[in-house]
């Protein structure tokens, strides 16, 4: 709708308007235009030789074409006073905050999230924090030490989306095979939990399910990979608990490169026992059996900590994540090529 007001030349008029539109908004197609209608308003009735009441009408009645707020209109009439025009003010600030974060950063957190799967802000902080302590990745520097709102912040930014896409995680099925009994381990790393990840499909076909068994106290994982959840497929696994992909692959990059929560475990004021989580004592399950008291007698006959340093340091934790998605790829088109039927 096209709004003529140019033809009211009188107070009368003005006022007629105004209160025949009370219950009536109005709003200028474009800033600009509005600014154009409040400075020809205010030329055309002679806003400064008014006296106080007919300078509100006349307020009352650019607030009600240009749809713009009492505050606003008040501002512009004060800057056509001074400078006998509207102009838009707005622009680039005098004194910008500096941006810490560039489009390199953005870059590398979003290569970090394809690797490693996209963990929570305190695990990529802390994958981060270990590229550039650790392993010395002079690039990560800025990222090391970013907070966790910050991080979420970057991952809502453009330039991480258009680098990163999510996938849809593949829906959980319920196979009541056990139950399922907390382990009280009393500090001991020898008390295991059990639980199934599905891996998702690929063209259709069902891929691995991977049996993962944790340590509780030190979250060492031995994890083994099956098609289905069934007697079947299950008993050769646990008859020979070892193959290829998790023993070489999966289970070293979980143990030695991905950062685990550990939990603090404390007596609120009603006695309760509660935990508390905090990222100081976030670290790999290798570095958290390190840190156990006399943890060499948990080691194997012949095993030494300098041996499992030197497997730990052996790749980087993005590194080892690299590795990882290929054996997993290389294992999913095995697995399609044996399933698909031979015409």
């Amino acid at each position: 709708m096209t709004l003529h007001t140019d033809k009211l030349s009188t107070l009368e008029q003005l006022r007629a308007f105004a209160d025949g539109t009370q219950a009536r908004s109005f709003q200028a197609s474009s800033r600009q235009e509005a600014y154009d209608c409040i400075a020809d308003t205010l030329r055309r009735f002679h806003y400064e030789q008014r006296r106080k009441a007919d300078k509100g009408l006349i307020t009352r009645f650019l607030c009600q074409v240009t749809g713009l707020s009492r505050q606003q209109v008040v501002r512009h009439i004060r800057q056509f006073r001074e400078t006998r025009q509207v102009q838009d003010r707005r622009g680039a600030p005098a004194k910008p905050f500096a941006r810490h974060y560039t489009d390199e950063d953005v870059h590398l957190l979003a290569e970090l999230d394809r690797l490693h799967g996209t963990l929570s802000g305190p695990a990529t902080r802390k994958l981060a924090e270990r590229a550039f302590q650790v392993f010395g990745e002079a690039r990560y520097e800025r990222l090391a030490a970013i907070s966790n709102g910050h991080l979420y912040n970057l991952r809502k930014s453009t330039g991480y989306q258009r680098l990163h896409t999510v996938q849809d995680k593949t829906r959980p099925l319920r196979n009541a095979i056990g139950e399922r009994r907390k382990p009280r381990p009393g500090g001991r790393p020898d008390w295991l939990r059990v639980d199934s990840v599905h891996q998702g499909d690929l063209d259709g076909i069902k891929g691995l399910y991977l049996i993962n068994a944790v340590d509780e106290v030190t979250q060492f994982q031995f994890v083994c990979a099956v098609e289905r959840i069934s007697e079947r497929f299950l008993l050769p696994i646990l008859e020979h608990l070892i193959q290829a992909f998790p023993f070489t692959v999966l289970s070293p990059y979980l143990n030695f490169h991905r950062p685990c929560f550990f939990p603090e475990e404390y007596l609120d004021a009603k006695g309760r026992l509660r935990k508390r989580y905090r990222y100081e004592a976030m670290m790999t399950p290798y570095d958290k059996l390190k840190s156990l008291p006399e943890a060499s007698q948990f080691l194997r006959p012949g095993i030494r900590f300098a041996d499992l340093d030197a497997q730990a340091h052996r790749f980087s934790d993005n590194e080892a994540a690299r590795r990882l998605n290929a054996a997993r790829d290389k294992l999913f088109r095995t697995i399609n090529k044996a399933l698909t039927p031979v015409a």
